[in-house]
């Protein structure tokens, strides 16, 4: 799934800044993908008379698919344009929460045609988010401690904000997904 392909891409950029506009380049890959299915799936959307779910619902989880790659996108941009030197820990945190978050969809949507098993998807990524919720917090809280230069803050704080966006919209893929089975329970 490109979501999760998206995230192990960035992941590798956060942690290893050899060679940035290639993983860069990665990156920019899926949010073209991403780009590609969302027309694909709005195209037979509208040439397709039945649908398994409610047309708004599969609207608003291609859209949701979309944004999230988007999300992550504005993070690698961020990364390769501030010019960043060294990582700041908790941005790797975040990563790996998202790599994680980007496993338990492909594993959700695996069970959308179905509509059995998705509980423990849903619960583990909205665990997930909780914890990259905290993360978030925690570097807020070292970014503005004193520790950083002021110009380092205000990069820093971007680049932690778009990768909070992104762990947001996976748990918004989860509540789409949440919705079509409760629609259908």
């Amino acid at each position: 799934m490109n979501t999760a392909e998206c995230a192990r891409r960035l992941s590798d950029m956060v942690k290893d800044f050899e060679d940035l506009d290639t993983k860069h380049n990665l990156v920019v890959d899926c949010e073209r993908r991403g780009d590609q299915l969302t027309t694909e799936i709005l195209q037979r959307l509208d040439s397709t008379f039945v649908t398994p779910f409610d047309r708004e619902d599969i609207h608003a989880l291609a859209e949701e698919l979309d944004d999230v790659v988007d999300d992550m996108l504005a993070v690698s941009d961020l990364l390769r344009l501030l010019s960043i030197e060294a990582i700041l820990p908790e941005l790797e945190e975040q990563a790996d929460l998202l790599v994680q978050m980007g496993d338990q969809t492909v594993g959700l949507m695996g069970r959308l045609q179905s509509m059995r098993g998705t509980g423990p998807f849903l619960k583990a990524i909205d665990q997930l988010e909780t914890e990259g919720d905290a993360v978030y917090h925690r570097s807020l809280g070292r970014l503005f401690s004193g520790e950083y230069e002021a110009l380092e803050v205000l990069k820093w704080k971007d680049i932690v904000q778009a990768m909070e966006a992104a762990l947001n919209t996976v748990e918004n893929i989860s509540d789409v997904v949440e919705s079509i089975v409760l629609k259908h329970a």
